[in-house]
């Protein structure tokens, strides 16, 4: 996911040209640098966002759908959930729900549970609908909204594994510790719908 929140989203440093010498009666008096500097960094931002909208303007906008989720372990006094890690371009570890592409002739929920078990290892059965996300990004020349379909399962076999090669770790966190360890905000919004579900088949 990525859960948003996303990265790639083409944000880079630009300076433009600063402005010219004025030609006023002053003409011939030397300005201090400094007080030319606010105006020439000013004019470079200015110039740096006009670009990136045009750039998104000129983009292909594509829609794309993913499910995915959180899988449960409840056979331990606690619930433990499911998370994978993956590392972004910053080298920062983030983690987030496992998720991914519906592909053809899938439904949203025979997706979900595909991914958990491939990105996880563990094989899971749907207790219920957790909500929605959607979110924008840009990747290769792309502008991309993305909807990312989650829901709850329970573990029903497997074994915990990383073999995934877009995953970076995974592992078992109690319930009450995912929220804190989840990196986007949109993704521990969906843990008080886990939270009633959970309660309603206790």
């Amino acid at each position: 996911m990525a859960t948003g929140g996303a990265d790639g989203d083409g944000r880079r440093d630009a300076d433009g040209p600063g402005p010219k010498p004025g030609r006023g009666r002053q003409q011939g008096r030397k300005q201090p640098a400094r007080k030319q500097q606010p105006r020439k960094a000013q004019k470079g931002q200015q110039k740096a966002q006009t670009a990136r909208r045009r750039r998104d303007r000129r983009l292909r906008q594509v829609d794309e759908f993913s499910a995915g989720g959180l899988v449960l372990d409840l056979a331990g006094e606690i619930p433990r959930g499911a998370l994978i890690a993956r590392t972004d371009r910053h080298g920062r570890l983030l983690w987030s729900l496992p998720k991914g592409h519906i592909e053809a002739g899938e439904t949203a929920e025979q997706a979900a549970v595909r991914e958990v078990e491939e990105e996880t290892g563990i094989a899971g059965t749907i207790l219920g609908e957790l909500g929605t996300i959607d979110f924008w990004f840009v990747a290769e020349g792309r502008r991309i909204h993305k909807t990312v379909q989650h829901y709850l399962m329970r573990a029903i076999g497997g074994e915990l594994s990383d073999a995934d090669v877009e995953v970076t770790e995974v592992a078992w966190v109690p319930f009450p510790d995912i929220a804190g360890q989840l990196a986007y905000p949109d993704e521990r919004g969906l843990l008080d719908a886990a939270g009633r579900l959970l309660a309603e088949t206790a």
